[in-house]
């Protein structure tokens, strides 16, 4: 199934809970939308973290993500603004998990996701998919209709661990359902300058990895724990700390021209 060449599509994807993939969503895409760019934050985790981290909790009686992905409304119905200009989400919650349930025996179960973004594509600098930490149905329809898949990594002991997993699912999409999927990059992810296994970590990742990995760091920061509960981008919730400016450095390193 073929792609409109319009809007890039970003997968934010690891099977490894805890890594800062929403933390990078939200503020990555918050980054994004404040240089001026158009941005749909879709959040395809059941947990719905990147909703609520916007101040967004779909209630019983509300149209989300699960009610597209099964066909009972369009994407522009489950669409929402948010508090940060240029910056919207489809939001989700728990019911999510049914989705996986309900399509498993559908053909071209796969692309439900691309089918759903597809109209609104042209809409958008950049969509943005909040990947579930696993590796099943949900994410799969992630990485199918994402141009790339961008995959944070937490500097810490087991950073590595899982991410061969990570890769071989990737290396299946791009053969079975999208051809054109590629790795953005690695990103790591809470790094602690005084921690010195933060550096060996993040030296290993770079000597595997080399040019697949950011040159941007995002450091642990309290302020970037803190900001989902106040249901605000780190740029909104303070703009000054470590977090907000590695996240806008993150921004202008991926829109940096390609050779």
């Amino acid at each position: 199934m073929s792609k409109k060449q319009t809007g890039r599509i970003v997968a934010v994807a690891n099977q490894k809970g805890g890594v800062g993939k929403t933390t990078t969503t939200l503020n990555f895409s918050g980054a994004l939308a404040l240089t001026g760019k158009r941005v749909l934050i879709v959040d395809s985790d059941p947990q719905g973290n990147a909703s609520s981290g916007l101040g967004i909790h779909p209630g019983a009686d509300e149209k989300h993500l699960y009610h597209g992905m099964c066909g009972d409304i369009s994407v522009t119905g489950i669409t929402r603004p948010t508090s940060t200009k240029k910056l919207f989400v489809i939001p989700t919650n728990i019911d999510l998990v049914a989705t996986e349930l309900e399509i498993i025996n559908e053909e071209n179960r796969e692309y439900f996701l691309q089918n759903l973004l597809e109209p609104v594509r042209a809409d958008y600098d950049f969509i943005i998919i909040d990947c579930p930490p696993s590796l099943g149905l949900l994410t799969v329809n992630g990485l199918t209709a994402a141009d790339s898949v961008l995959i944070p990594m937490q500097c810490e002991y087991f950073a590595m661990e899982g991410l061969a997993k990570l890769i071989n699912t990737i290396r299946l999409v791009k053969n079975s359902f999208n051809s054109d999927l590629y790795v953005e990059g690695l990103l790591l992810t809470m790094f602690d300058t005084r921690n010195r296994l933060s550096h060996q970590v993040a030296a290993e990742v770079r000597r595997h990895f080399t040019s697949q990995v950011f040159q941007t760091v995002i450091p642990r920061n309290v302020r970037l724990s803190e900001c989902p509960s106040h249901g605000k981008i780190i740029m909104e919730y303070d703009n000054k700390s470590n977090g907000a400016q590695a996240y806008n450095a993150l921004a202008r390193e991926f829109l940096k021209p390609r050779r």
